[in-house]
Formats: structure tokens, sequence, C-alpha cells
């Protein structure tokens, strides 16, 4: 039994319990389903529930099935009901992990992600309402997917009279050329989830080296202390330090579906946080993305391996100008034995030593290599840990195209933030990584300079994070309100060079409605 947090699932902060993803059909499951779907879903002669049988998600792909069917059915599950469905179902009728990887940033709410369809047809027909990944992480057959038009048919009438309806076919061709198309490319039965479905999930409990980086805060590193307090249930003890040296603890739990989807809750120093983590076939290794609970724009990426696992995570930082010496942290586990950067790179000097951390003083020769380095510690590698650079050539702005949206003042619903970085290239176009840069907002476009966007907009601060302005009428717009098309703009100072880079920023209206899978 564990609690399990409200959040990307909606789950209250309730006991719950859980089975197994490789536990076949759990009897106290299927009686939480005929309790709560049988009435429409009746079985059928095989014992099997019509449309929700033909059917494979993500876990945030059931909920959001169970908030429609309360929404329009009226079903009353109570909250305990809900989680066993959403488990049980994710564990039994899921996706294999090679099937959900394509789409992972949509599901870990990587802001600034702008997806690239695979499939013209299908981005017109599914993903002008909704992302593409939203129809991408399901699993049907044509027919079960012909139903799936009739229902967004049948629920959004005015889909033929929309822009990129009304200048087709639109049902003739979405439920019959789209539908098979759909029923090939995302069929129920797959080799992968058959696979998967024979995978033993593994115990996570133990001690986990971390290491991460946080948008506008900076790299960190630290441990994780799992214990197990039920199947597929955590209970989660972190504790952090970031690169200037500050530090933060806390604890969690959280809930494993399908055998690799880590779902958890962590009240982090003042923070309370989400986590969506991909655990690797052999339970070794995590990666993923972690955000606040109350604005998912604000978060932090993260991988962990066990603690007994000689790895090396990150170095930090990341790059080294040739000619220079800096400090450098190299992080991982069970390292242990001769620090080596790689060609062109000298450790002057071991400041501090342990199994977790390494740090070091190291000078980069003045002719080194421009490129990737391999980074070891002994027995403990990683392929590709440091650049070294000759120069900045230019700086991007990450995300290069984001949104914010306007809140609060007092209303109910607050605003959504943007978190920028500055990220150095070199004039060959190899990514050197996250650098100090000073912030500034402009006016985008002429329409944005008449309009005089960037006074309204919002602001930015001195670490990259866009404050939006307050929601509500605001007289001195003309009715613009706070809307605002911006340019967002990164300075860099590189030796007695200054660069600079550009982003796109959209300030919009509320977010009303918050799906659990976009």
């Amino acid at each position: 039994m564990i609690r399990i947090f409200r959040g990307m699932l909606g789950f209250g902060v309730l006991l719950a319990a859980a089975g197994s993803a490789q536990a076949g059909r759990d009897p106290a499951a299927e009686a939480v389903l005929d309790t709560n779907c049988v009435a429409c879903h009746e079985r059928d002669q095989n014992g099997e529930l019509p449309r929700i049988n033909a059917v494979r998600k993500t876990p945030e792909g059931w909920q959001l099935t169970i908030r429609r069917m309360k929404q329009w059915h009226a079903i009353t599950p109570t909250p305990a009901d809900e989680r066993t469905l959403v488990k049980y179902l994710s564990d039994t009728q899921g996706l294999a992990p090679e099937e959900a990887a394509p789409y992972r940033a949509v599901v870990e709410r990587r802001p600034g992600n702008i997806e690239t369809a695979d499939d013209a047809d299908i981005n017109v027909y599914c993903a002008r309402c909704h992302s593409y990944a939203r129809a991408a992480l399901q699993r049907r057959d044509t027919a079960e997917w012909v139903k799936h038009v009739h229902m967004h048919l049948g629920q959004w009438p005015t889909l033929e009279y929309q822009a990129s309806g009304r200048d087709r076919e639109w049902f003739k061709v979405a439920s019959t050329d789209i539908a098979k198309k759909l029923g090939e490319k995302w069929p129920l039965k797959t080799s992968a989830w058959a696979a998967w479905q024979r995978h033993k999930t593994a115990d996570l409990a133990g001690t986990w080296r971390l290491a991460g980086h946080r948008p506008g805060k900076g790299d960190y590193s630290g441990s994780l202390v799992v214990k197990r307090v039920g199947t597929d249930l955590y209970a989660l003890s972190y504790r952090l330090t970031y690169a200037d040296g500050s530090t933060v603890a806390g604890k969690g739990q959280s809930i494993l579906y399908t055998g690799y989807e880590w779902r958890g809750a962590t009240s982090l120093g003042k923070d309370k946080i989400r986590e969506i983590y991909e655990v690797a076939a052999d339970g070794d290794s995590i990666k993923g993305r972690w955000f606040l609970a109350q604005e998912s724009a604000i978060g932090g990426t993260l991988r962990g391996v066990r603690a007994n696992r000689p790895t090396v995570l990150a170095v930090s930082p990341d790059h080294l100008k040739a000619g220079q010496s800096a400090r450098l942290t190299v992080v991982g586990a069970g390292l242990s034995g001769k620090v080596d950067l790689g060609p062109g790179i000298t450790i002057e000097k071991i400041i501090s030593n342990s199994a977790d951390t390494v740090t070091v003083q190291a000078t980069a020769a003045k002719d080194a290599a421009v490129g990737p380095r391999p980074v070891a510690v002994g027995s403990a590698k990683a392929e590709s840990g440091l650049v070294v650079y000759d120069r900045v050539g230019s700086v991007k702005v990450e995300p290069a195209f984001d949104i914010a949206r306007v809140g609060a003042n007092g209303g109910p619903i607050a605003g959504v933030p943007a978190q920028f970085e500055a990220v150095a290239y070199t004039a060959d176009g190899l990514r050197i990584g996250v650098v100090p840069a000073s912030w500034s907002i402009d006016n985008f476009d002429k329409d944005a300079v008449e309009a005089g966007d960037a006074a309204f907009g919002g602001r930015i601060t001195p670490v990259g994070l866009f404050v939006p302005a307050g929601a509500g009428p605001n007289p001195a717009r003309k009715g613009a309100n706070n809307a605002a098309n911006l340019t967002v703009k990164a300075k860099v100072t590189d030796g007695t060079e200054t660069i600079e880079g550009d982003g796109h920023l959209i300030v919009t209206l509320q977010r009303w409605n918050d799906a659990p899978l976009r």
C-alpha cells in the first residue's frame, strides 16, 4: 500500500493497492471493471469487455478514458476504483517501451516540444486538435479505429466544418482510408507488446545515483533511496546537490506501471514535484523528467543508475575551452581509479574524490582538438561526457519556441511561465553546452511593435525565466489584454566577443482544460 499522487494521473493522495505488470488477469481488478464498466460494456461469450479489451494505452491514456466516461456517461468510480483501473489496464493493455519511446517528450510534458509527424495524413486528420503523440500512444485494430472516428464525430460534430476538415470529405476519408492506415501503423497486436508481456518486472528497491539539469538553476547530482512498500509501489528519499553548492532533500512515493513507466510524487525542499521516468528493461537505470506539481513548464531532467553499478553519469560543467583551466566534477557511481578526460586534457589536481563524485582541476591544451571527449574514472566510463571547444560560434535560445499563458491576477487559473537557456555552439555547429547569458525580450514582428507587445506580455528574469503578465481586461491594450508575440534574446560573452541568440515566445490565454495527455 502507498500514497499515490494527484497530478499527471489525477489520483488523490490516498492509499492504493497495485498488481504486478505480469500478473495476468486479476479477479479483484476484474470485479472493479464489472462494477464500473459492464453497464455499457457487457461481457461477451468469451468473458471479454467489448471496446475496452480492443485498446492499449499509456497510464495517462487510460486516465483520460476514465475522465471521459465520468463526463459523458456519468460513471461514478471511487478514487480507489480509478487507481485500480488505471493500474490494471496499463499493466495488461499498455504499450511496450519501444512503442512509447518516440513520444516520450509529450508524456514528460517537455516545454517547447515541437512534434515531427511521420505521416502527413494522420497529422491533418488527428493532430489539428491535439498532439500527434496522443493518437500514436494508442493501439487499435482498423475496426476499432473506425469506431473511434465515429465517437469523434458524435461528440464534436463541427469537426467537418473546421479548418482542414471542410475542404475535404472528412468523415468518408477518416472512416475508411485514415482508419485503415491507423490500424496498419498502430495495431492492437504487435510483436513488441507480446515480448514485453513476458518481461519480468524489476524490483527497484535500493540506492541510486542521480545526475541531471534544471534549466534556470543548473546541474545537480545526488542520491535516491528507494524502498519497496508493495507490489510496484515504492517510498522515495532524495538528497540532491546543485553545482552552485545549494542542497535539497525530500521524500515521496512512486508507482510502476506496465513494468517500466515510473510515476511519482515528491516534496523536494519547498517544491512539490511530479516524476515521469522510464525504467530500463534490466531495471538498473532510469531516465526522464520531473516538474513542479503546479506547473509542468518548470522542472529538470534526470538520469539514474544503481549505486553499485560503475558508471559515469555526467561531467559538470560539461565543456572546457582549449587553452583554459577549469574545475570539473565527474558524477557517477562506483568511481574509483585513474581519472581520464580524454586526449588533450591534463588533470592538474584531484580536489576531492569519492565513489559518487570526483572533482579535478583540468587544463585543455591550446591545440586540443575541438570535439567531445570520452570520460573515465577507473572502470566507470562515458563515451562523450565532455566537449572541448575553441570559441563560441553561435548561441541558440532553447527552447527555440515556447508558449506562456497569462493568468492569476485575481482569477482561478495561474499563469504559465516559460524557462529559457542559452546554448553555445562552435562555428561548425557542435553543441558546446549551456552558458550564462544576459536576457531581454522584444517585439517579434511589425504587428507586435504596433501593439506594444513587449511592454505588456510580461518580464524575463536574469536566469531566463519569463513571467507572464496577469489575465483579465487591460484597458491600455484596446482589447488585446496581455497577449503578446515576443522575441527572447540571449547575449553571451566569450572572451572579448559578444554573441547573441533569439527565441520565439507566444504569450496567450489561459489553459482551462488540461488533459492527462495533451
